[in-house]
């Protein structure tokens, strides 16, 4: 008779754990449980675990059946989860919560049945330290570890309730009655229990790993086209790759004013070039946020024909600057389909991306523009006395020489030609010392017997790569503040080799006068070197030497990857 009692008992609280288990399996359909299927650190997930499980504690004894002044009950599971999951700190809590609760309803089991929800809880949160400091975290979501935990902590219960519960007959007489079916229901519900939150473990990393894969795809496959500029072109190969990665209907890119590409269904109606006039992509551009119309619950029809077989919108703005809105990403579904929610998401991630890559392009053309303006500046350093200094020279020697006259004219254009306009901002090392030797046979002309120049660069280093006017202005600043103060002959020497994957380019002159203070040759100098580090990184650049009365030398170092343009 008693067999067929604890038999009853049993399928009657494995009725009450069923209810219990599908509250679970429902609540596992919310985002609440998420935080539930990693390993629990942060606070707010502290939080989160506390209540979770003090709700399924309180929960497990409402659904207990009464006997006599007693319940059996599924307590065990909201405490001993609570504490796998929480830790110790967290298991305490919730057994506390849920051990207060059942004490408040009395009978001859409230205080040990109080004592023990709390052990059970200290109980879980002890095997989470234990296995936490083994590395074994994937025993945490293991459902046979939950089951041995809960049966264990279900003998520790019925242990407790012979030490404290009176008088000891009435308690031995419970035990005896409510042991096995209460350690087989916790034990079978906490194993259950922790299947489900698995299984959503499972299905989140799956979630996460696609939205991974995807997201990757659409990056790799769109890196760098929209910093070529946001126009229709570019904005019409991003639409090809967005098309294809997310399977979806149709996909749109619009600036403020117009539609800048369309792909998909509806391709024959929605052309590039055309106004923007849907209401939705306004709205989004406006306000600054993402519209998304069902077709359902926001009605969406195709502005531009009426038998367009789009029927759903997801409208997202592109930002640019200070989060100004500069165009929409528009993706589409035909009416006989939802957007899933990874699309949704996915969508968003994809805007901020592609809004990343415009400002990124905007940002190189305003670097390419102040580049240039650097160039410019360079250009405007070159002594005005220069050209006034050569037309003197040139009327000089045209009196006795003229054929010598001739080649200073072809250095003069030379040298003009290359200060003034270089088809590419990077150029080879023999580029930049054909413009030196136009300056220095002009220079040479003007003083013959006073100045010596020496090239000593290595064949295989001329095509080497550097910003164009990086040698020039070295070279001139050594006459001008160098050589041309000296009462003897000046001495420039040019030179180049490797060291340690660099290319090494020396300008030294025989004058030994360099002063880091003066303004003279300061800006062209810096600007130098500023290129020279933006080309190439920090290790490479400008440094200078000097010897006073002896030499002074400056040492560029560029990348020897930059052999060959």
């Amino acid at each position: 008779m008693s067999e067929m009692y604890e038999f009853n008992l049993i399928l009657l609280l494995l009725q009450q754990m069923c209810v219990f288990l599908v509250i679970a399996w429902l609540m596992s359909k919310t985002r609440l449980f998420i935080p539930l299927v990693q390993v629990i650190v942060r606070l707010p997930h502290k939080l989160l675990c506390y209540f979770t499980f003090s709700i399924f504690c309180i929960l497990g004894t409402y659904f207990g059946l009464h006997i006599d002044d007693s319940i059996a009950n599924t307590r065990a599971i909201g405490a001993v989860m609570g504490g796998l999951l929480g830790g110790p700190f967290v298991g305490g809590l919730v057994g506390l919560t849920g051990g207060i609760h059942r004490y408040s309803l009395g009978g001859m089991t409230a205080l040990s049945c109080m004592i023990s929800t709390i052990a059970e809880g200290l109980l879980g949160g002890l095997i989470h330290s234990v296995l936490i400091k083994r590395g074994r975290i994937d025993k945490l979501f293991n459902p046979l570890v939950a089951g041995a935990v809960t049966f264990v902590a279900e003998a520790v219960q019925m242990v407790i309730i012979l030490l404290i519960a009176r008088p000891f007959q009435d308690a031995f007489a419970l035990v005896s009655s409510i042991a096995a079916p209460m350690m087989v229901t916790n034990t079978l519900g906490a194993a259950m229990f922790m299947r489900i939150l698995l299984d959503k473990r499972a299905m989140f990393e799956k979630y996460t790993s696609a939205f991974s894969a995807t997201a990757l795809k659409v990056a790799a496959s769109t890196e760098g086209i929209l910093r070529r500029g946001f126009n229709e072109e570019n904005s019409m190969k991003v639409a090809q790759v967005l098309i294809r990665e997310l399977d979806i209907g149709a996909v749109a890119i619009t600036d403020r004013e117009k539609l800048l590409a369309f792909t998909g269904i509806g391709d024959d109606h929605h052309l590039a070039g055309k106004p923007i006039c849907s209401d939705y992509t306004w709205q989004a551009i406006e306000n600054g946020e993402v519209v998304y119309a069902d077709g359902n619950e926001l009605p969406y029809r195709c502005s531009l024909h009426p038998n367009c077989k789009l029927g759903s919108t997801l409208v997202i703005p592109l930002r640019g600057e200070n989060r100004r809105v500069i165009g929409t990403i528009k993706l589409y579904e035909a009416r006989n389909r939802l957007f899933s929610s990874i699309n949704r998401t996915l969508g968003e991630g994809i805007a901020q991306l592609l809004s990343a890559q415009i400002l990124a392009g905007k940002f190189e053309q305003q670097k390419a523009l102040l580049a240039q303006s650097e160039i410019k500046l360079l250009h405007a350093q070159v002594n005005p006395h220069f050209l006034f200094n050569a037309l003197n020279t040139l009327m000089a020697v045209i009196r006795h020489d003229s054929e010598k006259a001739g080649q200073l004219v072809q250095y003069l254009s030379t040298f003009f030609r290359k200060n003034l306009k270089r088809p590419s901002e990077i150029v080879t090392l023999a580029d930049e010392l054909e413009h030196v030797n136009a300056y220095l046979q002009i220079e040479l002309a003007r003083f013959p017997s006073r100045l010596k120049v020496d090239l000593q660069v290595p064949a295989e280093f001329l095509s080497h790569s550097l910003p164009a006017f990086t040698l020039q202005p070295l070279v001139e600043n050594a006459i001008k503040h160098g050589t041309s103060q000296l009462l003897n002959n000046g001495h420039i020497v040019i030179r180049a080799w490797g060291k340690e994957r660099m290319t090494i380019v020396e300008v030294e002159d025989n004058a030994g006068l360099y002063q880091a203070e003066q303004n003279g040759d300061g800006l062209g100098m810096s600007l130098v070197d500023k290129r020279l580090r933006a080309r190439f990184g920090d290790d490479y650049g400008i440094t200078v030497s000097c010897e006073p009365d002896a030499f002074t030398r400056v040492t560029l170092r560029l990348s020897m990857e930059g052999a060959g343009c």
